[in-house]
């Protein structure tokens, strides 16, 4: 994102950037000072000791998430859910340091500095920038049953240029609205239950998917795009909840993830590709039967954590592209529409087996 340089003048005539710049040289100050002291006071490593037990413990949950248990309130998941924010606790703790003048505690934050980096920092960089390709778009997009304007929502995910545009939470009264909105684009689609896909390209073989629910979230249908044959999955998992008194509900989504995971490893074709809202991140263990076998484009090619939900505040990736036997190309979130999701998009090589 280009950043566009400026200064604010302030009542007493400094500028904007100067005052951050001298904010920042205060913070740099204090810590030479502290560095300074070391050797002479031996207090600043008695000092902070609270805040050095805070990071280290930090640094403790990040590295143990796995092993933090679900048989309480679905503890382990919540926490795999959020764990990117556990991040934010680190300069909270690096500040406090500072100003407590705590040698200690600097030094234990390395320490949840290194293992979020060594979690997280792979997705900060852009790993769509250095491929180029690919011949399939494909967008994936949760409308919101309650969307006001389901046409526009429609056009949104059209003017993406996707050559398969999976919807969910369609509701009846709003699948001709869409149908209609995308039929000049999309020859081909096909709705079972509440999700839907359509394509530029020929299905066959389309079905519903059971993922034991006792209604149709799922479905499943054959592309035929230039480069050959590929299985299309489009598929809605139930919600999840945080209650005080129940903590992070999840066990009808953990179910029907095991469902959609079987039917995907029974699948015959190679290439497969997963498009819907799993109402889980990849952290998130208790979707491991889909995504052991499977590649998250966004992981793989591209640029950031790509936070779909909430719209208005992405927190957490619960939209999810995955894909077997394909090549990722690049990855990306697409503007706000009507929804309470925002659409994901990614670009994939067929001809090409990860």
């Amino acid at each position: 994102m280009a950043q566009q340089a400026y200064v604010t003048e302030t009542d007493n005539g400094d500028s904007g950037p100067e005052r951050r710049g001298s904010a920042l040289r205060r913070l740099t100050d204090r810590a030479t000072r502290l560095l300074g002291t070391l050797r002479s006071d031996r207090r600043v490593w008695r000092r902070g000791l609270v805040l050095a037990t805070l990071a280290l413990l930090l640094a403790l949950v990040m590295v143990v998430h796995a092993h933090i248990p679900n048989s309480i309130g679905n503890l382990g998941s919540l926490t795999e859910t959020f764990l990117p924010w556990l991040g934010l606790g680190i300069p909270v703790l690096l500040l406090l340091a500072l100003v407590r003048r705590s040698a200690s505690a600097l030094i234990a934050v390395l320490v949840p500095s290194v293992v979020w980096l060594n979690l997280f920092g792979g997705l900060l960089t852009d790993k769509a920038a250095a491929v180029t390709g690919g011949d399939l778009t494909v967008v994936t997009h949760n409308v919101n049953a309650e969307n006001a304007d389901p046409e526009g929502t429609a056009q949104a995910v059209a003017a993406s240029g996707a050559d398969l545009v999976a919807l969910e939470e369609l509701t009846a009264t709003a699948v001709p609205v869409y149908e209609r909105a995308l039929a000049s684009t999309y020859k081909y689609h096909s709705v079972q239950g509440t999700v839907g896909l359509w394509s530029k390209y020929p299905l066959s073989g389309v079905r519903s998917v059971d993922i034991k629910l006792g209604w149709t979230r799922a479905m499943r249908a054959t592309v035929t795009a230039p480069a050959g044959p590929v299985a299309v999955y489009v598929a809605h998992l139930p919600s999840v909840r945080v209650k005080l008194e129940a903590g992070f509900t999840a066990r009808q989504r953990d179910h029907s993830a095991d469902a959609l995971g079987e039917a995907i490893a029974d699948e015959r074709l190679e290439r497969v590709v997963l498009l819907g809202d799993l109402n889980g991140t990849m952290n998130d263990r208790a979707l491991n039967a889909v995504t052991s076998q499977m590649r998250s484009t966004q992981g793989a090619a591209g640029s950031g954590f790509g936070f779909s939900w909430p719209a208005s505040f992405p927190m957490a990736r619960i939209d999810q592209i995955m894909v077997k036997g394909i090549e990722p190309v690049s990855s990306w979130t697409l503007p706000e529409t009507s929804s309470d999701h925002l659409p994901v998009a990614a670009r994939v090589d067929l001809a090409t087996e990860s």
